[in-house]
């Protein structure tokens, strides 16, 4: 008797389907997608020494976000509370996630600085930078700077002569030519270094002239030091970007403030800050307005650009009436103008 052993059932089927679900949920495409966030409360987050008591709360809305795969690629084309971005329109061309995340946290400390110099001024209260150098946030592959210099690294001087802003920076490179010599010194954890640099053309995608020069770093902050009086703590973990300024600053001023500007009232918002109090355009409003609502906010403020016919409030109005949403959507273009707009509402 002849016995015929047969193959084990679906063993090719499984390799496939195995394979496929890999791809599906690891291949990335050059896109990013953005879903609403929190609406986090900011007094649990800002803490002002001496702060007077609020019934209401402020409120930082966030926008999650993520590298687009095949599954959240289809989803957010499905669902109308999802966006895709292109790549481009996230990361500087060359620039690493490392660098990116980086690059989003520097811009959250510099909202959080300018959107407390902000509220101090205005509350009549002690509020000034301390300037302590230059903070390297990116480099240029094939410039001299990639090879040299890392990221968080703190330039203290050029060629011997004190750094302390991104504006000393650049007037000394301003000096430089083609092949010139560059002593950078450094802070790096804590321990000052020498670094020598040359100044050279910039790449080709970058600049097809050929006419530009330098070593090769993009996007320095000056680090700054705020001083206040009295003090203040906040406390935003690891959310990145400038977009959260008009809110901080608010909060800030009302635990500066013996009047409760809230009102009682629960108020989301978004928007940067300039230290002359000017509110400025941010990304993902759609996705900020759907997270107050679901945090049942009572106002959403949002940026009007003086009118733009495309600003962030328009887009705003358009979302919450999308979404049959029962909070009041507010343009501001200044910190001025929010806190008018707070200051005439009824109590709750």
């Amino acid at each position: 008797m002849s016995i015929i052993k047969q193959k084990p059932p679906f063993k090719k089927r499984w390799v496939v389907i195995i394979v496929l679900l890999l791809f599906i949920n690891f291949y990335q495409f050059p896109y990013y997608f953005t879903k609403p966030g929190d609406a986090k409360i900011l007094h649990t987050v800002i803490e002002v020494e001496g702060a007077f008591e609020d019934e209401g709360t402020f409120m930082l809305t966030t926008v999650r976000m993520g590298k687009a795969n095949v599954i959240t690629y289809v989803w957010a084309h499905m669902s109308d509370a999802r966006e895709l971005i292109h790549e481009e329109f996230i990361r500087r061309s060359g620039e690493t996630d490392q660098e990116y995340h980086h690059r989003q946290l520097m811009m959250m400390n510099s909202s959080q600085d300018i959107a407390t110099i902000v509220a101090y001024n205005k509350a009549g209260k002690e509020a000034y930078y301390k300037n302590h150098g230059v903070i390297v946030t990116g480099t240029i592959e094939e410039m001299p700077a990639f090879e040299q210099l890392q990221l968080g690294d703190l330039i203290v001087a050029v060629d011997g002569t004190t750094v302390k802003t991104v504006d000393d920076l650049l007037a000394q490179l301003a000096e430089k030519q083609k092949d010139d010599d560059v002593l950078l010194s450094v802070l790096r954890d804590d321990v000052q270094k020498d670094v020598e640099l040359f100044v050279t053309s910039f790449p080709e995608e970058i600049d097809d002239t050929g006419e530009r020069i330098g070593i090769g770093i993009t996007s320095p902050v000056t680090k700054r030091e705020l001083k206040v009086h009295p003090n203040v703590k906040i406390d935003t973990n690891k959310i990145g970007g400038p977009s959260a300024g008009l809110m901080f600053s608010l909060e800030i001023f009302n635990q500066l403030n013996e009047d409760d500007i809230t009102k009682g009232f629960h108020i989301a918002g978004t928007g940067s800050i300039n230290e002359d109090g000017e509110v400025g355009r941010i990304g993902g409003v759609k996705q900020k307005v759907i997270a107050a609502e679901r945090a049942g906010a009572h106002f959403f403020l949002a940026p009007n650009e003086f009118d733009s016919e495309t600003s962030n409030y328009v887009e705003a109005v358009e979302t919450a009436k999308a979404i049959n949403a029962k909070m009041e959507i507010v343009p501001v273009d200044t910190f001025g103008e929010a806190l008018e707009f707070l200051e005439n509402l009824d109590p709750k």
